[in-house]
């Protein structure tokens, strides 16, 4: 008779949890408050990685990390990023004022493949019309983002924003570089001094400190502060702090035999290589930035980005290959 009841009891128990579980889910769904499960890129990513909202109307989500800790944000927002840590679930709530689709994604490098953790969110609502949008500057100027663009002739050393400060006071400022450079390389700008007549008694190292104190000139000090922060967040885990390609996470992304780094699948790019750098434009380095590299591993970050963010992470990237440092 006790047999029967302890089984009784047990069968109870066992039919019982089932029922709470989904009595609870019950009373989650009424609440309003959307589940949502982050785990790393291997073993699921974000649970559901598509959410639905209305504009206008509160999206309230519950964070949970089912592994190890990691970050909360909407891509092009302003809100500051979440923590979302093993065991502590962290409550948010979200209005978005005009319908689309959104992007959430981690902050936090949580494995090799922490770029491929995101999700969207589909907000309806009543049609309004789109804000004026310009399409990047690559595709204006027609650029072939997979090509290669090395420097001809690259600086035999680092080029150097305060020696070319030194070098600019006795060039005449009808010589001096100017205008909006982003369409242009630092190799055609030095090629273009190069055949000035004004410079022909410079060495071309000289040339080369001018046109790093050109490109230094043409950002400020809060978009390298900006760019950096951009870069630390999301590019020195592949690419390294230094940007030389030696990240922590590069070791799980060997390239291949013969394959040029920066163009094939395998190893981050290495910003301070300065032939493959100093070749490339401005232009070229926001479009690999918002259309990712093809083929190559490197995550598109369009979404994530604003226009804004993406020239200032631009600007901080040469100042890996030329330096910066001295400059004000």
């Amino acid at each position: 008779m006790k047999a029967h009841s302890l089984a009784l009891l047990l069968l109870g128990v066992a039919l019982g949890l089932p029922l709470t579980l989904l009595a609870a889910r019950g009373l989650q769904s009424r609440s309003g408050v959307v589940e949502v499960h982050a785990r790393v890129a291997e073993t699921g990513g974000w649970t559901p990685e598509t959410l639905s909202a209305v504009a206008g109307k509160p999206l309230r989500l519950r964070l949970i990390s089912d592994d190890v800790v990691h970050g909360f944000a909407i891509g092009q927002g302003q809100a500051a990023p979440l923590d979302v840590e093993p065991g502590r679930p962290v409550e948010t709530t979200l209005t978005f004022s005009r319908p689309g689709r959104y992007v959430f994604f981690c902050t936090r490098w949580c494995g090799p493949n922490h770029w491929r953790m995101r999700g969207t969110i589909e907000v309806s609502g009543p049609e309004v019309s789109p804000e004026p949008a310009s399409a990047p500057l690559y595709l204006t100027l027609g650029l072939d983002l997979d090509a290669p663009h090395p420097a001809d002739l690259p600086p035999a050393e680092r080029p150097s924003a305060s020696r070319g400060a030194q070098v600019s006071q006795s060039m005449p400022a009808t010589v001096l570089p100017s205008g909006n450079l982003r369409s242009e390389s630092p190799a055609q700008v030095w090629r273009r001094l190069r055949e000035a007549p004004e410079t022909a008694a410079m060495t071309d190292q000289e040339l080369w400190d001018l046109v790093a104190y050109t490109w230094r000139s043409a950002t400020t000090t809060e978009a390298l502060v900006e760019g950096r922060a951009l870069y630390a967040s999301n590019c020195a885990a592949c690419h390294g702090e230094g940007g030389a390609g030696d990240g922590v996470m590069a070791p799980s992304m060997p390239a291949p035999a013969g394959m040029e780094i920066g163009h094939a699948a395998g190893s981050p790019a290495n910003f301070r290589d300065s032939q493959r750098m100093l070749g490339a434009s401005s232009a070229i380095l926001q479009g690999k930035i918002l259309r990712g590299g093809m083929g190559t591993g490197m995550p598109y970050w369009g979404p994530i980005f604003t226009e804004a963010q993406t020239w200032a992470l631009v600007d901080y990237l040469w100042s890996r290959s030329m330096d910066y440092e001295e400059v004000r």
